[in-house]
Formats: structure tokens, C-alpha cells, sequence
């Protein structure tokens, strides 16, 4: 049978291919695609310009794969830190809803052990979240937040915000978030922060707190604002980077008053755990806290857009023109 498949072809450049999908293995079940959730800042920065020193990747999710090198023409989502959902088509699992990190393509092959059942009470649009719930669940714990402390996030992108939202169930003294977008920072206050600023009002955030933040999360993707947390981040202060610069350079202000000031610069990725929680986390049981919370947290109003898969180039080119306009925009699958 035939499939389409979305692909980066140059910079700046997709193209959607007819492709000769064989028939499963023994092994594997036939994905009729559903959903898929477009990355804005991955995926934006590969199309935007050449990927650096082509990375070896690796599968986001329990079952253990071997290292993808991107091809030259980069294929989208290889199953790293994007996803596609849905319903099964083949054996007894006919007509069940899955969740796969899976590239945009109408359907696929996979093993059971590459999919995931979306739990009771989960809809299509909570599960798509998946990733970048995990995402934010990782950046979470990796930062630690204690009762009564003062955090900061600059970015309010999706997993900024997803990771706004986790951050405001817990007890803290202040909550604060930036980013240049005004819809954006609505939805952060909506989501549960205190007080939202356009990163230009940074000056405002050190008048609030006046000793500086406790705990401080730079994932909007811009190097300036790695700077900007560092300055707003208090003595013994930690500062969590999850942003992914790719080639683009940070240039920090590490003299004066950093010198003396004790702040730790932690790096957070989700492929692996930290190795202090490896002895009683794992993938699995992560994965079960992030359907728990796609649950709780009203997810579904962060999906801004919904875009037929077929005009995906109209998709990507609404990301790049119109950034203050979007969130999370996500392709649709006829059948």
C-alpha cells in the first residue's frame, strides 16, 4: 500500500512523497496515523538552517533502539522527540488508539513494543502532548523546586508552558514567566503563573525579586535569555537550560557578579534520566506520571492549530511568519 511522507528537502524547503509502504513483519502491526504534533523549536530549527555536525539520535521512549544518523535529506520526526498517533488496523489490537514517536507520514509499521496505548480518559488531542509533557516533566525534575521557592521561566513556547503548568501545583513562593508574545503570556497566567513579562521587562523581574529567583528554567530557545536567567538568578540559585541552540552561540556574562555567585548551570534533556533518580525512576514509571498529569492539566486549549497533513508547508510557513500566533499546531490525517 501507499503512504505519504513529509520530508526537509533544503533549508527553509518540505516536500510530501508517495511511498510503497511493504507489509508487515511478523512482528509488527500496520499505524494508520491520526495526529501529529508539529515541534516548533526542533523542528523550525532544522528547516531553518543545516544541522550541525549531524547527531546521532535515539528513539524517545522505553524500548531501547539503535543510534539514527539524520540522512542528508532530513527526514522529520525520527522518532526522537516528536510523535504521531493512531488507531491500529491489523491483529487483535484492530481499532485501539496508540501513541508512537513516529515521523509525519499517514501510516507506518511498528513493533508493540514501540507503541502506547492512550489510557482511559485520554483523548487524541491530550495524547499528541506526549513528548513535550515529558519534556517538561524532565525539566522539572532535574530543577527540583523546594516549597516556598521563587522559579522563573523564560520561554512560553508549548513545553514552556507545560512546564509553567507543572510548576504551579507545587507550593512556591512566586511563579514568574517571560516571553515576547502577548497571547503567550496570557495563557501563562491562565495556566497558573503569577505575573508574565515580555523578556524587554526583565528589569521589572529583578524589582520583584529582590534577592533574585531560586530556580530559574531558560527553554524558550534563544541564547540572550541564558543570560538574562543567569542574571536574574540569586545567589546558590540553579538555572536549568532545556533550550536547544543548535549552531547558534550563547554569549554570557560570566564575570563580576557570577563569579561570586554560586549558581549552578544545569543541562536537561529528556532521553535520559539523572543519574540520582536512575535508583527509583525509570522511563516507565515517568511515562506514568506524564499520562497522569496530560490528564489533570487542561492541555488541549495549548493546540492552536489543527492543519490538514497535506498543506503542511502552509503549517510549517504559519510557525516561522507568525510565531505569536501559534503554540502548538498539529497535522490531521484524512483517512
Amino acid at each position: 500500500m501507499l503512504r505519504r511522507s513529509l520530508y526537509f528537502t533544503s533549508p527553509g524547503q518540505i516536500s510530501i512523497r508517495d511511498e510503497t509502504l511493504p507489509p508487515p513483519e511478523p512482528d509488527q502491526v500496520r499505524v494508520r496515523t491520526l495526529l501529529s504534533a508539529i515541534s516548533p523549536g526542533t523542528e523550525m530549527l532544522f528547516l531553518s538552517r543545516p544541522v550541525p555536525n549531524r547527531p546521532a539520535v535515539r528513539r524517545n521512549h522505553p524500548s531501547p533502539t539503535e543510534p539514527a544518523r539524520l540522512p542528508d535529506e532530513i527526514r522529520l520526526l525520527t522518532g526522537w522527540s516528536h510523535r504521531s498517533r493512531g488507531g491500529f488496523i491489523d491483529l487483535a489490537w484492530s481499532g485501539r488508539l496508540v501513541f508512537s514517536f513516529h515521523p509525519h507520514e499517514s501510516c507506518f509499521n511498528a513493533r508493540l513494543d514501540e507503541l502506547f496505548q492512550l489510557p482511559p480518559g485520554i483523548t487524541p488531542e491530550q495524547a499528541v502532548l506526549l513528548p513535550n509533557m515529558e519534556t517538561a516533566v524532565s525539566f522539572v525534575m532535574d530543577g527540583a523546586p523546594l516549597v516556598g521557592e521563587k522559579a522563573v521561566v523564560f520561554g512560553q513556547g508549548i513545553v514552556g508552558l507545560l512546564t509553567t503548568a507543572i510548576l504551579a501545583r507545587f507550593p512556591l513562593a512566586d511563579l514568574i514567566t517571560l516571553d515576547r508574545y502577548p497571547p503567550r503570556r496570557q495563557l501563562s497566567l491562565e495556566i497558573g503563573a503569577q505575573a508574565s513579562f515580555d523578556p524587554a521587562e526583565v528589569e521589572r523581574v529583578k524589582l520583584l525579586l529582590a534577592d533574585g529567583a531560586d530556580l530559574c528554567f531558560e527553554v524558550s530557545g534563544s541564547p540572550a535569555a541564558l543570560d538574562q536567567a543567569i542574571a536574574v538568578t540569586g545567589y546558590a540559585g540553579r538555572v536549568v537550560i532545556g533550550s536547544w541552540y543548535g549552531s547558534k552561540v550563547a554569549s554570557l556574562d560570566l564575570g563580576g557578579r557570577f563569579h561570586r555567585s554560586r549558581i549552578r548551570l544545569l543541562s536537561s534533556q529528556v532521553s535520559r534520566l539523572a543519574p540520582e533518580l536512575s535508583g527509583r525512576w525509570t522511563k516507565v514509571r515517568r511515562f506514568a506520571m506524564v499520562w497522569e498529569l496530560l490528564k489533570d492539566i487542561q492541555t488541549s486549549r495549548l493546540i492552536t492549530h489543527k492543519i490538514a497533513f497535506e498543506q503542511a508547508a502552509q503549517a510549517y510557513q504559519l510557525i516561522d511568519r507568525h510565531p505569536g500566533e501559534t503554540v502548538q499546531v498539529v497535522l490531521t490525517y484524512s483517512d
